[in-house]
């Protein structure tokens, strides 16, 4: 797990590179990367690529970035891991490769050799790089499939930039920090900035599961090489039998949950109260892990309450026999982290806290890679909105498609106080399995937000944006069945855009690098069958079944309650987030903390 950056100026008449610039961006990610530092610049000045070592797999030197092939024309900095990496690595051996290394970055540039641009169909694994051809004058960017690795890029139409970070490339100095008003409006609406947009105009997220090329002739537009949606549309054609579920799921798992122990360096787990993290460790015991260490998050606010997660945690451990550390996160202490905690945040965010205290505690334990849970509500249809979308649906089904029905309805609605403010856009927006899942998740709603931000950059932002075209094209094509729906939406807005980004900077913010076992593209093409037949909540009981030696009963019958924390309450006694009661609609009494939070980071920008 590393940080990466480098500048391609292709056109023919653009300057060198600047390599002080490139080392700017290389620093500004040098938490992300503390054991190594390393660059490389083409004899013409034309390319430079640069990188900051987290040495996982391979602690050697031979493993440091940028690494040159063997041929001496290609150059790779790569962000990731690569966990099917030895199995590509005979695989090329028996076609006659000699590797140099045990790293998986040089199985990269030997399989490029091989297959080219393709090569991103054979990886497992998380991962953005950029490679460098130097016989074709050819840049190219990669992610996997589902976005878990960062990579954002600016290109001016003389020279391409990219980092692992959207705040590296504002540090480089050569990229405006002119805001991109469909950024901010996501991030109003839906609290995460949502992809290819960020917060700024010139600066591009390379979106999940596609590769692009930069030669001479300009950037050309992604290409998509996996679609989450067409998995599951795939899914819903060929449905597992009942009694083929446990076996399938267990097996599918357990090889998910052993290819994400490869390292050469201890795996520990995030472990919670609930399923997720419970089930991920008794399968990693399963799978013969030895020591393995768990941390859990405790709040002296929660103590005693359902939102406490350490009995919970301690009670899988103890079944698991994980050496445990439960850490407890005061009041103070978040005070004290808050300025470091805006200063990681690579775009605003209303989540991402709970991971940078979990985080903070396994390194400050000397553990360097954990396993986390996340994606097992996406991909088990943990979460209520499998319940809650398609029911708004069929019941806002009717009245959504009667002529200014939501406009004349809404004025109405929100003058009930007693009210959700989103309930005024239900007749609106939740007839449509986008509307719905608008209204699900979103923060603030369209008509407001002109009440919190200046009217005209919002009205140009949602305009650019188009919330709910961005939201009915992460689903297409589209899956038939609700539960295909909903889970495409959920991987492809909410685990990507938020859950994902969010644990990204938390853990590389502590040099920690964060595995998750249930964000797999061959586990989706597993489980998925498996799910779609079930009704909301047997995939759940499914998971929890996985293991050989069953969940605490208290664990798998607990009701979902998340890695919360108690920000609401911190954030209305710190005095440095206090904007937010300039509103009149934020001051009122009841209104959603997520909506206070959300605006004091927006003027926190």
């Amino acid at each position: 797990m590393c940080g990466i950056a480098g500048i391609y100026s292709y056109h023919y008449a653009a300057n060198p590179i600047d390599m002080a610039e490139l080392r700017r961006m290389r620093e500004h990610v040098a938490a992300r990367g503390p054991d190594g530092a390393g660059e490389w610049c083409s004899d013409d000045h034309r390319v430079g690529l640069s990188h900051r070592r987290l040495s996982i797999i391979d602690l050697s030197d031979d493993g440091a970035q940028p690494m040159v092939g063997a041929s001496g024309n290609t150059v790779i900095t790569y962000n990731g891991e690569i966990y099917n990496y030895k199995t590509l690595r005979r695989e090329l051996e028996q076609q006659g490769c000699v590797l140099r290394s045990d790293s998986d970055t040089e199985v990269l540039l030997h399989l490029y050799a091989a297959k080219g641009p393709r090569m991103v169909d054979d990886l497992r694994g998380m991962f953005a790089f950029a490679l460098w051809d130097g016989d074709k004058r050819r840049l190219l960017l990669a992610r996997d499939p589902y976005g878990i690795k960062p990579l954002y890029y600016a290109d001016d139409g003389w020279t391409l930039r990219f980092a692992s970070q959207v705040k590296a490339l504002i540090a480089g100095g050569g990229v405006s920090r002119s805001p991109e008003p469909a950024g901010w409006a996501g991030f109003l609406l839906l609290g995460s900035v949502p992809e290819p947009h960020t917060i700024y105009q010139e600066i591009r997220a390379l979106p999940a599961g596609t590769t692009m090329c930069v030669d001479a002739c300009g950037t050309a537009k992604p290409a998509a090489y996996f679609n989450i949606s067409a998995e599951m549309r795939a899914a819903e054609e060929r449905p597992a039998r009942h009694r083929e579920l446990a076996e399938r799921a267990r097996e599918a798992l357990l090889d998910s949950v052993r290819h994400h122990l490869v390292a050469d360096v201890p795996v520990g787990i995030f472990l919670s109260a609930g399923v997720d993290s419970g089930a991920l460790l008794g399968l990693m015991r399963d799978v013969s892990q030895e020591e393995i260490h768990s941390v859990t998050l405790a709040y002296e606010d929660f103590r005693g309450q359902r939102e406490d997660e350490a009995p919970g945690a301690q009670a899988t451990a103890a079944c698991y026999r994980s050496t445990h550390t439960t850490r407890t996160v005061t009041e103070s202490e978040f005070r004290a982290d808050l300025p470091r905690i805006f200063d990681a945040m690579d775009q605003p965010t209303v989540d991402g806290i709970n991971t940078w205290f979990v985080s903070k505690a396994a390194r400050e334990l000397g553990l360097k890679a954990m396993v986390s849970g996340l994606g097992g509500d996406e991909l088990f249809a943990g979460y209520s909105t499998f319940r809650d979308v398609p029911r708004w649906v069929r019941w806002a089904g009717l009245p959504s498609h009667i002529p200014f029905l939501g406009d004349m309805a809404r004025p109405l609605i929100a003058r009930l106080r007693s009210l959700h403010p989103k309930t005024a856009g239900l007749v609106k927006y939740g007839g449509t399995y986008a509307g719905a899942y608008l209204l699900r998740r979103g923060i603030f709603m369209p008509w407001e937000l002109g009440k919190v931000m200046d009217r005209d950059f919002m009205a140009e932002g949602m305009r650019r944006l188009d919330p709910l075209g961005v939201i009915t094209a992460a689903v297409r094509p589209a899956p038939r069945t609700a539960i295909g729906k909903v889970a495409s939406f959920e991987a492809c807005l909410y685990l990507r855009n938020q859950l994902l980004r969010d644990t990204d900077w938390a853990s590389m913010a502590h040099s920690l690098e964060a595995r998750v076992p249930f964000v797999d593209r061959k586990l989706l093409t597993e489980i998925a069958p498996l799910v779609m037949p079930l009704a909301p909540g047997g995939g759940k009981r499914l998971l929890a079944a996985t293991p050989s030696k069953a969940l605490p009963p208290a664990v798998a019958g607990r009701k979902k309650t998340g890695f919360e924390t108690p920000i609401k309450d911190w954030l209305q006694r710190d005095d440095r987030t206090q904007t937010w009661r300039r509103m009149p609609e934020l001051a009122t009494a009841g209104c959603p903390w997520a909506r206070r939070w959300a605006y004091q980071l927006a003027t926190l920008a």
